[in-house]
């Protein structure tokens, strides 16, 4: 009997594998939907509109997350929020998530940045600190930006941008499309690498997503003990969600945001927006083990030899969670659960419109096992 049941054990693992893998990296996890809450299009703290939160992180010490606004300081400086986030019951009620700060962010003059000079899409926290990433603004050829701000909002480092993403010259033939550069930010646990990614591909690597195809984002890592970038990887988007009209200027796919689990591997969040269909959100597991240094590459158009992608595995599509999605663009780890697994939230930009809300998402991973050839 014992044979018998140790037979079915290995066999039901073994299919298990096979539906939750790819080549060389299987997953095996259940995403528990614990809660939502929301947050209202017009909501102010200490005289400012809390809205366009496109990033989250968490701080475990002091067990608060820090929102970023994506507001250009055009309605008011460019600043982060401080949040809590009740999950000691284990769900997230309506009234769990509070507002109790605000910080502004100051450049190296001390001085609140100037109304449109920055994009900043992307944070992560980083010991007694912030990363934060700007897109920049390309139509006034404002470059991108990578910097490390202390929690009281003053810039501590900047890291490079390679010139293949921004050469600062006006060239519109190369480097990240307007709108479509750095939305993505993450340290791993250890704090040695920091990852970001271009949301959509660099103008001289390929085209924006499409129906057909997906679009060539670059994951680019940094050593944060050198400041120095040390490897770029390929990362394909999912296609466009389908949808009933198609209107390309009101359709995009895209990487939004990246979350560390080590210097290898990585969940990424998609997030598709097509007119008519809405937003169609997934979460990737992702391992760059495999995956070719593309660093050296200024143009992925320009080369006749096959490049070997980071390896992604779909972990969630936020639709099987039977809830409206908004505009998510951030997540994050959050707080410990009183039971098993581990919480991720998820945050939504409001647009700063009417017709949209801050959307967080709590969800529990139980059982988070990633098997690949390190043995992780």
């Amino acid at each position: 009997m014992k044979i018998l049941l140790s037979c079915l054990l290995l066999i039901l693992t073994l299919i298990f594998f096979l539906i939750f893998s790819t080549s060389s990296v299987a997953i095996s996890t259940i995403i528990d939907l614990i809660g939502q809450a929301t947050l209202p299009t017009g909501l102010l703290y200490n005289n400012t509109e809390v809205g366009g939160l496109s990033g989250i992180t968490y701080n475990p010490e002091q067990q608060v997350y820090y929102a970023i606004s994506d507001d250009p300081s055009d309605k008011n400086k460019a600043r982060f929020y401080t949040l809590k986030i009740d999950l000691s019951s284990g769900f997230l009620s309506e009234t769990g998530v509070s507002v109790v700060g605000a910080t502004t962010l100051l450049t190296e003059t001390g001085k609140p940045f100037p109304k449109n000079s920055l994009d900043p899409e992307g944070i992560t926290f980083f010991k007694n600190s912030v990363f934060i990433a700007s897109e920049g603004n390309l139509y006034q050829n404002i470059s991108p930006f990578i910097q490390e701000f202390s929690l009281g909002g003053k810039i501590l480092r900047t890291l490079p941008i390679p010139e293949k993403f921004f050469d600062g010259n006006g060239n519109k033939n190369r480097g990240v499309r307007s709108n479509l550069a750095f939305e993505s930010l993450t340290v791993t646990p250890d704090k040695t690498h920091l990852f970001t990614a271009n949301e959509n591909a660099l103008i001289q690597d390929g085209e924006i997503a499409t129906l057909e195809q997906g679009t060539f984002s670059r994951i680019l890592r940094y050593n944060l003990q050198t400041n120095q970038p040390d490897a770029e990887f390929l990362y394909i988007t999912d296609p466009l969600e389908n949808s009933s009209f198609i209107a390309e200027q009101f359709n995009r796919q895209g990487l939004v945001d990246l979350l560390a689990i080590d210097e290898s591997h990585l969940i990424s969040l998609e997030r598709s927006f097509s007119l008519g269909l809405g937003y169609t959100i997934k979460l990737f597991l992702v391992s760059l083990e495999k995956a070719d240094n593309i660093q050296e590459l200024p143009s992925l158009k320009e080369i006749n030899t096959e490049i070997i992608p980071a390896e992604k595995t779909l972990l969630l599509n936020l639709s099987r969670l039977n809830i409206a999605v908004d505009n998510i663009e951030g997540l994050t780890w959050g707080s410990s659960l009183p039971e098993t697994g581990r919480s991720l939230i998820l945050i939504s930009d409001n647009n700063f419109t009417t017709l949209q809300t801050t959307q967080i998402i709590a969800l529990r991973l139980n059982h988070l096992t990633v098997v690949s050839p390190s043995g992780l």
